[in-house]
């Protein structure tokens, strides 16, 4: 029981994890600035994501405009186009493999392959999440080296975005899941289930003949007369008397 709800729980910390993964990908929150005019009033704010470009005003009109050309992008941003949608798809496989390794489902209930299906799970899990973290970081670190750099215009320079801490969030989960998963598969192969112990037949008893050897065949007292000498009290009892013949 105590097993199963461990799995439970590594199952949902890793679907946690895929969710925020997901809403961190589509979200156009990875950079941020802010631009004040000479009144409050007109105060805009840009963000840049992995899909579209976003202006909010503080009028409240809030814009966004898709990246037209995928060949015309800048190559870190492909790259982590591809690596956060590459974590999405191992989410994907790592749900089904742990749904299908877990001892609360059906298939397989009685076999060897639910083990080794929930550790599939749970390095799925541990991959997506390593994803995740490269691109989250990448991201930081572009971030923080454009920042300092002083070549580059103020009206260039971004700030970290609240989708690049729903990255770090997500890929925390994702990999506590997945550690999880992989801890309770390896305890739970180790241990063989209590109702296959029990269903398993008892062998029979070996035969009895086998074991003992048969004992001998029972003689009757009379047959043993003659297998042994004549006493004293015998040739007495008989009518004969030692003393006549002395």
């Amino acid at each position: 029981m105590a097993s199963m709800v461990v799995q439970l729980l590594g199952f949902f910390l890793g679907l946690l994890g895929f969710a925020g993964t997901v809403v961190a990908t589509l979200l156009p929150h990875w950079r941020s600035t802010g631009y004040m005019g000479t009144n409050i009033t007109t105060a805009t704010t840009y963000m840049k994501g992995l899909w579209m470009e976003c202006v909010w005003h503080s009028t409240g009109i809030y814009q966004c405009e898709l990246y037209r050309s995928l060949l015309a992008l800048p190559r870190d941003l492909q790259a982590a186009r591809a690596l956060m949608v590459l974590s999405c798809v191992t989410s994907v496989l790592a749900s089904l493999l742990s749904v299908l390794g877990m001892k609360c489902t059906r298939f397989a209930r009685d076999s060897l392959i639910k083990s080794p299906l929930l550790l599939s799970g749970g390095i799925c899990f541990l991959c997506a999440g390593l994803l995740c973290l490269i691109t989250v970081s990448w991201t930081t670190n572009d971030v923080i080296m454009d920042f300092y750099d002083p070549f580059l215009p103020s009206g260039l320079r971004y700030e970290i975005g609240l989708a690049v801490y729903l990255g770090y969030a997500s890929a925390c989960l994702s990999l506590t899941g997945g550690l999880v998963l992989c801890w309770s598969s390896s305890g739970g192969r180790s241990q063989r289930p209590l109702h296959m112990q029990r269903n398993q037949p008892l062998s029979p008893p070996p035969a009895f003949n086998h074991i003992y050897p048969p004992a001998p065949p029972y003689k009757p007292p009379e047959a043993l007369k003659d297998n042994h000498a004549p006493s004293l009290c015998s040739l007495s009892s008989s009518g004969y008397r030692l003393n006549n013949y002395v």
